[in-house]
């Protein structure tokens, strides 16, 4: 995630992320972290509306990936691509 202004931001996705880690890496922020929510879509949306009420100039690229496999990937709003792994027997 990228932003015009990353020390507003860093304190907003620093209490949106419970259980994870933050990390600054030139000129943007890369967070792993575990969530739970209805979909990776609405999660997305929190994390980015959040943001962007702190600083409109945020960006977000993001990969979620759910307990069955399935990795979604977005750029700020827009699901880019789908792919579901398949589990091991």
């Amino acid at each position: 995630m990228s932003s015009s202004n990353l020390r507003a931001i860093k304190p907003v996705l620093e209490h949106l992320i419970k259980s994870g880690s933050v990390k600054e890496a030139e000129g943007e922020f890369i967070v792993e972290a575990e969530m739970v929510g209805d979909s990776a879509k609405e999660l997305n949306r929190l994390i980015l509306s959040t943001l962007r009420r702190v600083e409109k100039k945020t960006r977000l690229r993001a990969e979620w990936t759910s307990e069955n496999g399935t990795t979604q990937r977005f750029f700020d709003y827009v699901l880019k691509k789908t792919t579901r792994t398949n589990p091991s027997s």
